[in-house]
This record gives C-alpha cells, structure tokens and sequence, in this order.
C-alpha cells in the first residue's frame, strides 16, 4: 500500500517543480523577449504602449475564447457592474500603467537594473497600504523598508551607465504595480470577492487594453505612421503575446498546486536568475559588485517582508477559521482541497 502512496507524492512533486521551473522559464523569458523586441534593431519596433496593448488584446481574446467558447476553463461567478466599475476598472488602469512604463523603461535602461528598481516595491506597496488603511506602520517594518531602501539606494550607485529617464519610468511603473496590489487587496477585503488568475486576466484585460488605447492613439500611433511601422512582424508578435498569456497561465497552475510562500521564493529566483542572464545577453548590461551587493541587500530585506506578511496572513486565516466554526459552520468551502 505504501508503494503507490509514495509514487503518487513522488508524481505530484515532480509535477510541481515542472510548474515552478516552467514560471521561473517564462517569466524571466518574457522580460529578456520584451527587451529584445522593444530595442533590437532585427525588430526594430521602439513601441511599449503598442506591444503592450497587443498583449491585453491578445490576453482578452483568448481568454474568452478559452472560457466562452471551448469552455476549458472556468470563470469564477460573482461580479457586479457595481464590483467592476469600482475595483476593476481601476485594477485595468493600474495593471496597463504597470506595464506601460515597466516596458518604457527598458528603452533606457538595462533589464539587469530595472529589476533591481523593482525590489522597491514593498516599500512602495507598505506606504501607500498606511495610508489606504491597510497596514500598521510598526518598528519591525520600518527596519525592513529601511533595509530595502538602502540595497536600492547601493544598487543604483554601482550601476555605471545609469538613466534617470529610464529610473523615472520604472519607478512609475512599481508605483502603478503597487496600487494594482492595494486595489486588489480591497477588492479581496472589503468586496469579498476572490478571483483566480485566469478570472483577474478575463475581467481585467479588456479594460487594460482599452486604458492602453487611448493613450496609444495620441502618443504611439501618429510616430508608427510616420515610420511606416505597419509592416511588421506577426510572427515574432503574436509569440511575444502568447508568451505573455502563457507566463499568466503558469501563474494559475503554480498557485493552484502551491502555496503562497512557494511563489514567492520562485519570484526571488526567477528575479536572480534575470540579473545574472542578462548580463550574457544584453550588451548594455555590466554588472558591478556595488550593483550585487545592494540587490542582495534589498532581496533579504524583501524575504524579511515576505515572511512577515505570510506569517500575518497565516494568523489571520486561523483566526477567520475558527470564527467560522464557532459561529456558521456552514459556510465552509466544499472543496475539501482548498
């Protein structure tokens, strides 16, 4: 009887790790494949709003093909008019700010260094959380912000070819990122609705794409008119979108077989093995030791924020659960796996 047991957990492991390796492939991929499509001169195609409203359509059009038509996968049922005009409009609007200015900043500067800009998210996320409401400025976090902050702060002083063009756009995008997370954060909270990777992309890409649009229209379109830039590559296009809808299809399947803690840690491997490929890729990437030590000042400062808040979220769900057996013991899930 053990024998089956042990090829089942062996199984599910392997699976796992498949999942786990395969975001860590596409996640780091897409940054380098952005990057290339965005500053290369085989591809020539200098246009961040335009690749990535190509993304939100191409994300919207599967996703509705995927869930209305094939039916593969399932939308989670709960959204109002109410619920979307209120939470998701702005999730769309943040989440295209994100990766309209992350892509811009890759123009100026290298994928090496606006990763290491990202580590500032929590920093970003935790303050303007104080101010939603949502966090407790204590002596612990602001130890831990300060510590990130200044693996930023070296890592930015070793960088040897440094744009503040590039740093402006960046930071913009974890600001727009960050207020992506305290809006979700109050849909989750305040709402009460709870939706999987593939219901957040099916109701929000739309909305992204149409956020996108409008910018697109005035800043982007007349440049690529003027360049003659409409005879491009579909090929190498529609791969660059499906990769994108691949990478948030992996984020689906790691979370529907991991936990909260294991994203996070393949998300600080996934964010060292981008700095360290890239400098083999990109010519404009020259890695200093300053540049490594301060990354690796702000990602323990980033584990030490990670921790905290699982084990926050941790107290919390216990604390929840046993309010919910003491009081309505019937509003237990179903699904004995979740």
């Amino acid at each position: 009887m053990a024998d089956p047991v042990k090829k089942k957990i062996l199984k599910e492991e392997i699976i796992t790790y498949a999942y786990l390796i395969l975001y860590i492939v596409l996640s780091s991929g897409q940054i380098f494949f952005n990057k290339w499509v965005l500053s290369s001169k085989e591809i020539n195609f200098p246009y961040p709003l335009g690749l990535t409203l190509l993304h939100m359509v191409f994300s919207s059009v599967l996703c509705f093909i995927l869930t209305k038509g094939f039916k593969i996968l399932k939308v989670e049922d709960g959204m109002t008019l109410e619920i979307y005009t209120t939470s998701v409009v702005p999730i769309g609007a943040m989440f295209a700010m994100t990766l309209w200015l992350g892509n811009t900043a890759y123009l100026y500067i290298s994928v090496a260094f606006a990763q290491m800009l990202k580590a500032i998210m929590p920093v970003s996320v935790f303050i303007l959380g104080v101010a939603a409401g949502l966090e407790v400025m204590s002596c612990r976090m602001l130890l831990i912000m300060s510590v990130i902050s200044f693996g930023v702060l070296v890592a930015s002083y070793g960088e040897i070819n440094i744009s503040w063009i590039g740093v402006v756009y960046q930071m913009g995008g974890v600001v727009g990122e960050s207020l992506r997370l305290i809006f979700m954060e109050i849909l989750v909270k305040r709402k009460g609705l709870k939706l999987n990777p593939i219901s957040l992309m099916y109701y929000v890409s739309p909305c992204s794409a149409l956020c996108l649009f409008i910018p697109w229209l005035f800043l982007e379109k007349p440049k690529m008119d003027a360049h003659r830039m409409w005879n491009l590559q579909p090929v190498v296009l529609t791969l660059n979108s499906l990769c994108t809808f691949a990478l948030n299809l992996s984020v689906f399947l790691v979370i529907s077989h991991t936990s909260a803690l294991t994203i996070r840690v393949a998300g600080v491997v996934k964010d060292w093995v981008v700095v360290l490929v890239s400098a083999l890729l990109f010519a404009d990437t020259k890695l200093t030791f300053i540049n490594l030590l301060g990354y690796g000042i702000a990602i323990a400062g980033v584990a030490a924020y990670n921790n905290h808040k699982l084990k926050r979220e941790a107290s919390r769900n216990i604390s929840d659960n046993s309010q919910d057996s003491q009081t309505i013991p019937m509003t237990t899930s179903s699904n004995p796996n979740r």
